[in-house]
């Protein structure tokens, strides 16, 4: 297994064999499942949580099945349980209800994202859970909040994509609202998540007492959007459709190059827009009053695409890419995973890695999410099998092997 948190950084490398990992003896319970519970638990355990992932005995983690699979083994699962344990646990049983408070008793997080309700209804609510422990830090990720009119409808990142607003500004502007083609929303909140739940944390420091995060999968959907609320009201704007361009500046698209490759070119700054119109050779543009302004270079979007679109058609991607290194100009191929996994940024940051897995072997996945200099990251493992852990992680808790397996007879393991 790869122990160093990327494979590229040397001098990580050899940090990351000595140093302690900086959430080391934190101890979280994942019970959530797709996704965004489960990934802000391997966020967390990236960076040395013990992360214990809890499944129902029969109906395993959805994600097992999600996507492609190799000899059977689910590939998104190696990714979303990493560095976790796995043990199964049915909470609705009272054997597996008595099991998970002794559990919460020694954890300091417990993340889940079962409907409101649910978790009261099995004797495990807020209650019982701070109960048993009261330094518990209970994260509840949910579609829609735990309270409010649409509190109990199923609730999944799709519908967060569509009601915060990104669906209705994404797409052509003769086309419909578009949602993207992964999870975004649950990525979103799972950061959040994780965030949430290390400012809890913090604030347990100050107080001694845990407490409750109530995470609306539809709100840092919401937050990332930007100040689309501020404009409309103030001023009654509502953000439209614009394709690949942006109403606040231009050149920015994506271009196809003369090799049927496409790159795409952004114009945030001003600098930038002056040295790309003079890289394609229209620098009489920048005289123009309106090119001083990002909005008005958007209203002459047409004609700057025209532009910039017709000098990159007559050159391939990599003679375009290095024009505009040499022009100090903002450039980037769009790539899709054949070109990410070569490309040498990638590789110099090490952001994908090597995992030896105990089902597939050698395995590849993205690196922990950003490097600390002194208490790094790691990936210890990738996704462990169904329950593979259940009995160590019992027996850790005192229960004898006869205890174990009356569990399992009954139905609760």
């Amino acid at each position: 297994m790869n122990d160093a948190p990327g494979t590229q950084d040397i001098n990580q490398e050899a940090t990351s064999q000595e140093a302690p990992s900086p959430l080391e003896g934190l101890r979280v319970l994942d019970l959530a499942t797709l996704f965004a519970g489960p990934l802000a638990a391997t966020m967390l355990g990236d960076f040395g949580a013990e992360v214990i992932k809890v499944e129902h005995p029969r109906r395993p983690d959805p994600s097992r099945g999600h996507g492609p699979s190799k000899d059977g083994v689910g590939l998104w699962w190696k990714l979303l349980g990493r560095n976790k344990r796995a043990i199964t646990l049915d909470l609705s049983t009272s054997g597996g209800r008595d099991v998970l408070l002794r559990m919460a008793a020694e954890s300091d997080v417990i993340i889940e994202n079962f409907r409101p309700g649910t978790l009261e209804k099995w004797g495990l609510g807020w209650d019982e859970l701070s109960a048993a422990n009261p330094r518990l830090v209970l994260a509840r990720v949910t579609g829609f909040g735990q309270f409010g009119p649409y509190a109990r409808r199923p609730g999944f990142g799709t519908l967060a994509e569509a009601m915060s607003g990104f669906a209705a500004i994404t797409g052509e502007p003769d086309g419909p609202p578009t949602l993207p083609p992964f999870g975004l929303a649950d990525s979103i909140a799972a950061l959040t998540t994780a965030y949430a739940v290390m400012t809890a944390l913090a604030g347990r420091d100050r107080t001694g007492q845990g407490q409750v995060v109530d995470m609306a999968i539809i709100e840092p959907m919401l937050t990332v959007l930007g100040p689309q609320p501020l404009w409309y009201d103030q001023l009654g704007h509502v953000q439209r459709r614009t394709g690949n361009r942006s109403a606040n500046n231009a050149p920015r698209n994506t271009y196809r190059t003369a090799d049927g490759r496409w790159v795409a070119v952004s114009t945030s700054a001003q600098s930038i827009a002056e040295r790309v119109m003079r890289l394609v050779g229209r620098p009489e543009v920048i005289d123009e009053e309106w090119f001083a302004t990002g909005a008005g270079r958007a209203s002459h979007a047409d004609d700057l695409d025209e532009a910039v679109g017709a000098w990159i058609a007559r050159h391939e991607r990599a003679e375009v890419i290095e024009a505009f290194e040499r022009a100090e100009a903002a450039i980037a191929p769009i790539n899709d995973i054949r070109d990410v996994m070569a490309d040498e940024q990638y590789r110099a940051l090490g952001s994908i890695t090597e995992v030896e897995d105990e089902e597939l072997g050698t395995v590849r996945m993205q690196n922990v999410l950003f490097r600390l200099s002194g208490t790094p990251g790691a990936i210890r493992w990738a996704g462990r099998p169904h329950g593979a852990d259940t009995d160590e992680v019992l027996g850790g808790l005192g229960l004898s092997p006869e205890e174990i397996a009356s569990l399992r007879a009954g139905g609760a393991l």
